[in-house]
C-alpha cells in the first residue's frame, strides 16, 4: 500500500473530511476578495487544533479514482508535504517534514491553483502512530500565510494558553434582579458556568437617567469595576460565542415575575452589545 492510500485511509476516518486553502500566490489575488479572516472563524481553529504550522508545500499530489471518494463538486483532492517552518502551537514538535489530504476547491475556470511552494498555515491535529502524518481539523484548516494572519494566529495561540485565559462558558447557573430604592434603578447579576468550573459572572446596573452599564467578572469577587470585554479578544468570543440567545427559565426559578422580567431585559442588553458570532462554521473563500 502506498504513503498516499495510506493517508488517504487515516483521513477519511474522520468526521470531517478537510480542505485546503493555499498560500499567497498571484493566481489566487486576483480572485480572493478579503485574504483576512475574522477573528471568530481563526480563534475556532486555534481551539480546535493541538497543531498549529507554518509550513510550505514541497510537493501536492492529485488524488484519483476510487481514492478521491467524497470529494464535493468544484474540489479536487491532493496529498501535500509540507516543509515546517515553525510551530505555532503544539508541544513535542514535529518532523521537519509532514504531509495530509486537503480538497481544494476550483476556480471559475474548473482548475485547482498551483500549490506547490506556496505558505501557509495550517490546523491539524497529529495521527497515532504516524508522526511524520497529520490531518487537518476542519474544512477550512488551511489558510494562506499573511503577516496579518500570522501574528493574529499567534495573539490567538498565547490568549489560550496564559494562565488567567477566559474559560468555555457552558451555560447560565442562575440569575436575579435586585431593584434600587428609585424608580428605574436596580442591578442584575448573572453566573455562568464554564467547562473547568471557574466563576464568571455578568453584571447590568441600571440609573434613573442612564444608559444601563455591565461588565463581566473573572473570580468571585463582581464589584462596580467590571468592564465590558474589548471586541475582538478571546474573552469577547467565549461570550458572544458561548452565551446562550435567551436567559433559560431554570436561572429564574426563585425570582419574582416583575424582577425576572427585568432580567431577561438586561440579558438582551448584554448580548445586543457583545454582537452576533461571525464566521462560525464557514470557510474561507478565494
Amino acid at each position: 500500500m502506498s504513503l498516499v492510500t495510506i493517508s488517504l485511509a487515516i483521513a477519511l476516518s474522520a468526521p470531517v473530511p478537510p480542505t485546503a486553502i493555499p498560500s499567497q500566490n498571484p493566481q489566487l489575488a486576483a480572485i480572493r476578495n478579503d485574504p483576512r479572516l475574522d477573528y471568530v472563524t481563526i480563534a475556532d481553529l486555534v481551539l480546535q487544533a493541538p497543531l498549529v504550522i507554518d509550513g510550505a508545500i514541497r510537493s501536492a499530489a492529485r488524488i484519483r479514482g476510487a481514492e478521491a471518494l467524497g470529494v464535493a463538486p468544484g474540489r479536487e483532492r491532493y496529498y501535500v508535504e509540507v516543509d515546517v517552518l515553525g510551530l505555532v502551537r503544539g508541544t513535542g514538535g514535529l518532523p521537519p517534514r509532514v504531509g495530509y489530504l486537503v480538497d481544494v476547491p476550483l476556480d471559475a475556470r474548473g482548475r485547482a491553483p498551483r500549490l506547490k511552494g506556496l505558505r501557509m498555515i495550517a490546523f491539524a491535529r497529529p495521527v497515532a502512530g504516524r508522526p511524520a502524518q497529520v490531518q487537518l481539523v476542519s474544512l477550512d484548516a488551511q489558510q494562506p500565510w499573511s503577516p496579518e494572519l500570522d501574528a493574529q494566529v499567534r495573539a490567538i495561540a498565547r490568549e489560550v494558553v496564559a494562565p488567567d485565559a477566559p474559560p468555555q462558558i457552558t451555560g447560565i447557573g442562575n440569575a436575579f434582579h435586585v431593584p434600587g430604592t428609585l424608580p428605574g434603578e436596580g442591578e442584575t447579576q448573572i453566573f455562568l458556568t464554564t467547562a473547568r468550573n471557574d466563576p464568571v459572572s455578568l453584571s447590568i446596573l441600571r440609573r434613573p437617567g442612564q444608559a444601563p452599564r455591565w461588565g463581566v467578572a473573572l473570580g468571585e469577587i463582581v464589584d462596580d469595576s467590571a468592564e465590558p470585554p474589548r471586541r475582538d479578544t478571546l474573552l469577547w468570543y467565549r461570550l458572544a460565542c458561548g452565551l446562550p440567545d435567551a436567559l433559560p427559565e431554570t436561572a429564574l426559578q426563585s425570582t419574582e415575575p416583575d424582577a425576572a422580567m427585568l432580567a431577561r431585559e438586561d440579558y438582551q442588553f448584554v448580548r445586543r452589545a457583545l454582537g452576533p458570532c461571525p464566521g462560525r462554521g464557514a470557510t474561507a473563500t478565494y
